[in-house]
């Protein structure tokens, strides 16, 4: 028996590439492994933006008092009802998966419902295309869409300078990265 497990075959998140098609919005039921609570002075309108700019859909709510927002599996957000929100984003972020896909659309979307919102895309040096959000409850959300692996790009260098190589670079060993895990 191996001590790891490979988590892959329980992520929702699709293999990157330009053709990547994210999962359907999940609406099952199950124990949340991690989740966000983000406190909102205004339940309606907060639902409104994280619904028609980011995706995300009700999955259920206490009237008044909180709504339970889901994309894809374990992407869960509880919105809650609070008498005041901070004034400005804090530093700190959510970070939530998506395909590259979605990128453009999001991007739209929001800017489209609050202008000066969203800051990207832009391109990571881990090989990724994010683009950060500032909700109407000032949360930093960051969408995040892992870019086609490309051996010979700048990406490829700086997560192999971080010891991290593709399962068929190095060794050859499909386990390569199992020191990593």
């Amino acid at each position: 028996m191996s001590d790891y497990y490979n988590a892959f075959e329980i992520s929702p998140v699709p293999d990157p590439g330009p053709d990547a098609v994210p999962p359907e919005p999940f609406r099952g039921i199950y124990g949340m492994p991690a989740f966000v609570t983000i406190p909102t002075s205004d339940l309606a309108a907060s639902v409104d933006f994280w619904v028609r700019g980011l995706g995300f859909f009700e999955l259920f709510g206490v009237p008044g008092e909180l709504v339970h927002l889901r994309r894809w599996a374990f992407q869960d957000v509880l919105l809650v009802r609070a008498p005041s929100v901070p004034e400005r984003a804090p530093e700190s972020s959510v970070s939530f998966a998506c395909v590259l896909g979605q990128v453009d659309a999001i991007v739209e979307a929001c800017r489209a419902l609050r202008p000066n919102a969203v800051d990207g895309p832009r391109d990571t040096p881990w090989n990724t295309r994010d683009v950060e959000v500032i909700t109407p409850e000032n949360a930093r959300v960051v969408f995040t869409a892992a870019k086609p692996f490309d051996p010979t790009s700048q990406e490829a260098r700086n997560l192999e300078a971080m010891g991290i190589t593709p399962p068929d670079v190095g060794s050859g060993d499909s386990n390569d990265n199992e020191e990593h895990v």
